[in-house]
């Protein structure tokens, strides 16, 4: 079994303390449901890039919006984020629409049309027969 590189363990810790901050810590009221869903750290921990996804929200305009927010919050959330992991430096962090939620759901959509679709088609096939 492999271990995790130090690169994972950070991203992994920063991934929760991120959690944890955004919704207790930043106070800003147009701020959505934020949720982060993953975190990567570069090799040399100079940049994290973090992926949130917003509770019910898909609008461009709010989802720019929201990243602004989270973007201007970032050197709040840096010095958060010294006091509590133990790095001697904290990654710059870059926050990222995740649209890979959005994308399952929308794949599991189609799918579910897709099927209730060949449903349909072999109960109207299986009428005409005796």
């Amino acid at each position: 079994m492999r271990e995790f590189s130090r690169t994972d363990r950070v991203a992994e810790q920063l991934q929760q303390e991120l959690a944890v901050l955004i919704q207790r810590e930043v106070k800003d009221p147009r701020l959505g449901m934020v949720t982060v869903s993953s975190a990567s750290v570069s090799r040399d921990l100079a940049y994290a890039d973090i992926y949130v996804t917003l509770l019910g929200e898909n609008d461009p305009q709010r989802v720019r919006e929201n990243l602004g927010i989270l973007k201007r919050a970032s050197g709040f959330l840096r010095s958060q984020i010294a006091r509590r992991m133990k790095l001697r430096h904290v990654p710059e962090l870059r926050f990222h629409f995740d649209e890979s939620v959005e994308r399952g759901q929308r794949l599991s959509s189609l799918i579910e049309d897709a099927v209730a679709s060949d449903r349909r088609r072999s109960d109207d096939d299986g009428e005409g027969q005796p």
